[in-house]
């Protein structure tokens, strides 16, 4: 397939931020494209070679890439440097350079889908002494033979800067409307993806079998499954309403959730957002198997940093000292881990996934066996408000969030944020329930002792609906001088010139980030806004909602994608529930 193709529908993505509109764009590549190489496609549109969990990263830097263009145009690096800061992105300056190439290649090569992967693919795989002179050689011989607008987006692509406003959501609808009759059938291809964490194989399924073979999808070992989620809950009467009269409750503790799949002695680790971290906990590996009586398992539950000398739970950010490249035995002694087991998955070949809750729970408690460093999650059966009331103090005093609550009688819905599970955290006890975890969309420089830091950070929630991040607030507060490097390093290389097309914000930032990163903020209550484009129109014609007050809790969730930050939906909730308590309060 040329890749000139694929080349012209990214530049009219590019041009729109409307989610119909780039739905269509995608349906009428999809239908140019053979079935052979439409998961390649699936792969490159998201920036990426293969799905998360496998780890491939392309590892190319903007100096090399800079090289590239200069080695196969013959126009100096320092007249590119100045194209390059002219628009901030090299994409587009490779564009305009190329059209002034003075070397003339005599044989040219066609430039195809399948042969850029492959080279991309060779990229990424290249290490050791010579990886650099390689990776420039494969770049040339691209740029050599590709037209400007080609070469534009191979370098995007290359670069990780490829900004087309496209989410896995969009990419299903688009499958769904090109290789299915009906409109329910887009629910089947979320199913498989749910299960496989790989849309490219959904699509590549979808093209060639049609629902069939689509339908034959299940969960696999070493393969993530994408993991059930809660809504929240701020009040034991509100869970009650929500769960009836009898139902399972969980400590909630505030550690990485990590799937763990086992075979024999081989363990691998996947993290909530499905990235392998294994490398991370080489404590998991070694002691995880012992406790097992199966062949083979998929597990899920709650790496948890401890005081080895009193056994207390520490928070959550204890563990990030554990994200490091280098001298993780050190991090391993420095920060130990008990690993707490909530939920089985899969067991001796066969899915778990539609056994209830009930019997996913026993089976595990069967299987596997507690010790020092691998335990069940302490869990209870509620028949009446006293008992979740003890039972959350007894979680709180432990050291843990709070409580999960889950429906005994239902099945563990992979990728889904349902009402089979409930979230009561320590914090949803005041008046707002004021805990979110939202996404860091734009900054502003700091001034003062933060110079040379964003001193200021601009949030979205999620909007499930259209796919996009909507702006919420501005925080500036609850940042120590640690938390604010950190930050720094995380988000400077997520910075884009221009706003991706899935960020709403009428507000306007000093620098704009690639939406990725969540952290989680406090505030004193949520309002409506005429500036914030969080749940717009929902409770007011023109207003917003936006959070008065927010802070920084000091929690920067790497472990979350940005689909998983707070939603529309639950901040509507939060503010109608703080409506009602105001409303009560003025009967007393």
């Amino acid at each position: 397939m040329e890749f000139a193709i694929l080349a012209e529908t990214f530049s009219k993505m590019e041009s729109t931020r409307k989610r119909l509109e780039l739905t269509q764009f995608l349906v009428e590549l999809f239908k140019k494209t053979p079935n052979e190489t439409i998961s390649k496609i699936v792969y490159l549109l998201q920036g990426k070679l293969r799905p998360d969990f496998e780890g491939i990263e392309l590892g190319v830097a903007e100096k090399l890439a800079i090289k590239s263009i200069s080695k196969s145009s013959g126009i100096p690096i320092k007249k590119i440097e100045e194209e390059y800061r002219k628009g901030g992105d090299l994409g587009h300056a490779a564009t305009k350079i190329l059209e002034q190439k003075t070397q003339t290649t005599f044989l040219v090569e066609d430039i195809t889908v399948e042969r850029v992967y492959e080279t991309l693919f060779k990229i990424a795989k290249l290490e050791g002494n010579r990886s650099q002179d390689m990776k420039m050689k494969y770049i040339s011989s691209l740029l050599n033979d590709a037209n400007p607008l080609e070469a534009s987006f191979i370098l995007k692509i290359l670069l990780g800067t490829l900004r087309l406003g496209v989410a896995e959501n969009t990419v299903m609808d688009a499958l769904s409307i090109c290789f299915t009759s009906e409109k329910e059938n887009r629910k089947i291809l979320e199913l498989a993806y749910n299960v496989s964490s790989d849309l490219g194989k959904v699509a590549e399924v979808v093209s060639s079998e049609g629902l069939d073979g689509i339908k034959k999808f299940k969960a696999i070992l070493f393969n993530p499954i994408r993991p059930m989620l809660a809504e929240r809950v701020k009040s034991e009467n509100e869970a009650i309403e929500k769960m009836g009269n009898e139902f399972a409750a969980e400590y909630k503790l505030d550690g990485e959730r990590v799937q763990i799949h086992v075979e024999g002695e081989k363990v691998v680790l996947f993290s909530r957002s499905l990235e392998n971290i294994s490398s991370f906990y080489p404590d998991i590996i070694e002691k995880i198997p012992e406790t097992i009586s199966a062949e083979n398992i998929i597990l899920e539950g709650e790496a948890v940093a401890i005081n080895e000398n009193t056994g207390e739970f520490l928070p959550f950010q204890e563990l990030m000292h554990r994200r490091r490249k280098y001298k993780i035995e050190k991090a391993v002694s420095q920060y130990p881990i008990t690993i707490n087991l909530f939920d089985i998955l899969f067991c001796n070949n066969e899915s778990c996934l539609d056994l209830s809750y009930s019997e996913r729970r026993k089976k595990m408690e069967d299987i596997v066996k507690e010790n020092n460093f691998v335990k069940h999650i302490p869990m209870t059966i509620i028949k009446k408000e006293s008992d979740i009331v003890e039972f959350f103090e007894n979680s709180i005093n432990a050291g843990s969030e709070g409580l999960m609550l889950k429906m005994p009688d239902k099945p563990y819905q992979a990728g889904s944020r349902g009402s089979f599970w409930l979230k009561l955290k320590r914090e949803y006890q005041n008046e707002l329930g004021d805990s979110l975890d939202l996404v860091v969309i734009g900054g502003y420089f700091g001034k003062g002792r933060r110079t040379g830091n964003y001193g200021t950070l601009l949030l979205a929630s999620y909007d499930e609906d259209e796919d996009t991040f909507t702006s919420i607030c501005k925080v500036g507060t609850g940042f120590s001088d640690e938390s604010l490097d950190q930050l720094y390093q995380i988000l400077y290389p997520k910075v884009t010139i221009k706003k991706n097309p899935r960020i709403d914000s009428e507000m306007e930032a000093e620098v704009w980030f690639e939406p990725e990163l969540v952290i989680e903020v406090v505030a004193s209550e949520i309002t409506l806004s005429p500036i914030h484009k969080a749940a717009r129109d929902h409770i007011r014609k023109g207003a917003g909602l936006a959070l008065r007050f927010p802070k920084f809790t000091g929690k920067i969730r790497l472990e979350k994608t940005p689909e998983d930050a707070s939603t529309n939906e639950e901040v509507v909730t939060l503010y109608q529930s703080q409506k009602k308590i105001a409303h009560d309060k003025s009967l007393m």
